[in-house]
């Protein structure tokens, strides 16, 4: 490589390195003030007419009746539906916006956005300052970030926390294949089935939440 085209290279992974600091200084900075939160996932692709989009708006809803915040990845579909729940119901409502390619467009139930060039970024964020993450019914990048959050619970890189599937029906034949491929094999372990809970209520995923953290004495977990 010649030297001014690997001066142009180290200066620009310079920079680049400069932006990651600045997303986790900005998201530190911001959601450190939050207080308890619960994190939603869910498809950015759900019309407003599905009834996961009523079902999330209720979800949010009932988080904010109950003392949590909000956090979404800030788009439409499942995203906008629990911030607009949390927006209605009074609530802290957050978005971690992601710049894409096809430019993905706040929804207008956000209270407190933060823009994030880098995934990585922001799925750290969406962790960091949860007491709990609810997963809708959604394509790659939910089932991604559902099981990141599995992953980092199962080898202990976060503390326990509860993780929610809404939807029985919609997750009902992924969680028979993680039973019936994953641990026939031993790929996993009769206890990391254990690890979340499928519900259809979201009276019943709030009581799951809170009866979690009633048992163990606390209110919010942090990475």
């Amino acid at each position: 490589m010649a030297p001014k085209k690997k001066q142009q290279t180290l200066q620009a992974e310079t920079w680049r390195l400069f932006r990651i600091m600045a997303e986790f200084v900005e998201g530190f900075e911001t959601l450190s003030q939050i207080g308890p939160c619960v994190t939603i996932f869910g498809s950015a692709r759900t019309p407003i007419e599905d009834p996961y989009y009523d079902l999330t708006v209720q979800m949010a809803r009932v988080a904010v009746e109950n003392d949590y915040g909000v956090i979404t990845g800030g788009g439409p579909g499942i995203m906008e539906a629990a911030n607009k729940g949390a927006k209605e119901a009074g609530g802290k409502s957050i978005g971690l916006n992601i710049q894409l390619p096809f430019e993905q467009e706040p929804n207008p139930f956000i209270k407190t956005l933060i823009n994030f060039r880098y995934f990585f970024c922001r799925k750290v964020m969406f962790l960091k300052y949860t007491s709990a993450v609810i997963v809708c019914p959604g394509g790659y990048g939910t089932l991604d970030e559902m099981f990141e959050t599995l992953t980092l619970i199962q080898t202990q890189k976060i503390s326990h926390l509860p993780l929610i599937l809404m939807g029985k029906e919609y997750w009902k034949g992924l969680l028979d294949w993680l039973k019936n491929e994953l641990l026939r094999r031993e790929y996993i372990l009769q206890e990391d089935l254990d690890l979340y809970h499928a519900v259809d209520d979201p009276l019943e995923a709030i009581e799951l939440i809170n009866s979690f953290y009633k048992k163990r004495g606390e209110n919010v977990n942090f990475i």
